[in-house]
């Protein structure tokens, strides 16, 4: 394992263990809602991975939409690149929703 691979897993099983909740192993995509980069605050779900499915996570900063394109698929390896802020987070489990911002502000819950 690479150090900073090492680095990253020891982030976010902090992260797990800061708020009480199990670890979970996260899926190579997730859905990023690129035309929000930029903003804030940064949103981060988690649902349960639909059957046939590869994303749990989606990421929007800044307002949501329902827009049916508003998320698009991103393989976790180019999160460094457009939105490291939210890679500490991915093994929080199903259900696990974040806030974030620039100015330090998180907050982690489960929703059942």
């Amino acid at each position: 394992m690479f150090e900073k691979d090492r680095a990253t897993l020891l982030q976010q099983q902090a992260i797990c263990k800061k708020y009480g909740l199990p670890e979970a192993e996260p899926e190579d995509m997730v859905g990023v809602a690129m035309a929000t980069l930029g903003r804030m605050p940064v949103y981060g779900s988690r649902i349960a991975l639909p059957a046939g499915g590869n994303v749990s996570w989606f990421f929007h900063c800044g307002e949501y939409s329902d827009a049916p394109d508003f998320y698009q698929p991103v393989h976790v390896e180019h999160l460094n690149e457009i939105l490291p802020s939210v890679i500490k987070y991915l093994r929080l489990p199903t259900g696990a929703k974040f806030i974030i911002d620039d100015q330090g502000f998180e907050d982690v819950w489960l929703v059942q």
